[in-house]
């Protein structure tokens, strides 16, 4: 996603930018070309960030975003793909860029009504032992991450960036407060250790795992 996106985005979730004009959007998030905030915006717009209401002058985001009739039997929810991480070793770097959503029924989903989820595409078979509520995690999968879960105890499976580079791993602290990210597959994948002082963060827990499908051919 692009800087200035990124700032629009958080912006929006903190107040109605449709209250102000595109000259002083500018000024909020330090650029000095209003051109330049109509087109990122309208951009956040195409991707189903952020909705952009002129007549009643409401910009609100929209990351996680509610899609159908709410009075309906069945209600779909569009979860952000935010690209594919790295089920292997800490190699590929994370992109960034919305590929698309994820329409699953929030019936589907165990944190049903949530707006802090995103998904990821596994790349890779190192946690294809993990079991999340009866399914593991195998490459072609999409691993749903809480955002939000910044703070993992022994044993979590979190989405973990280090040095740009994304990765699914089980989380453990050690006596000395240092960080092991262990996989747990059939494939022998040695650990990865991390100093408490590193460049590292916790991107989010892996909260749900849906299946790629299974084609009949396979």
């Amino acid at each position: 996603m692009h800087e200035i996106q990124k700032k629009l985005f958080k912006l929006a979730q903190e107040k109605n930018l449709g209250q102000s004009t595109l000259r002083e959007i500018a000024e909020m998030v330090g650029e000095t070309s209003p051109q330049k905030i109509k087109h990122h915006m309208q951009q956040l717009e195409k991707r189903g960030l952020i909705q952009i209401d002129k007549i009643k002058g409401i910009v609100q985001k929209t990351k996680t975003s509610w899609i159908g009739n709410s009075h309906a039997k069945t209600r779909l929810v569009a979860i952000p793909i935010l690209g594919t991480t790295n089920a292997g070793p800490a190699a590929a770097i994370a992109e960034q860029n919305i590929e698309g959503f994820l329409r699953i029924s929030d019936s589907l989903l165990n944190h049903r009504g949530s707006r802090h989820l995103f998904a990821l595409k596994v790349d890779g078979p190192s946690m294809n032992r993990v079991n999340i509520d009866g399914k593991r995690i195998e490459d072609g999968d999409y691993a749903i991450i809480d955002y939000e879960y910044k703070t993992p105890r022994n044993g979590d499976i979190v989405l973990s960036i280090i040095d740009g580079a994304s990765n699914i791993k089980k989380f453990y602290r050690d006596e000395d407060g240092n960080i092991v990210l262990a996989s747990d597959s059939t494939q022998n994948f040695p650990p990865i250790y991390i100093h408490k002082d590193d460049n590292y963060m916790i991107n989010g827990k892996v909260v749900q795992i849906i299946k790629r499908p299974k084609l009949q051919s396979e």
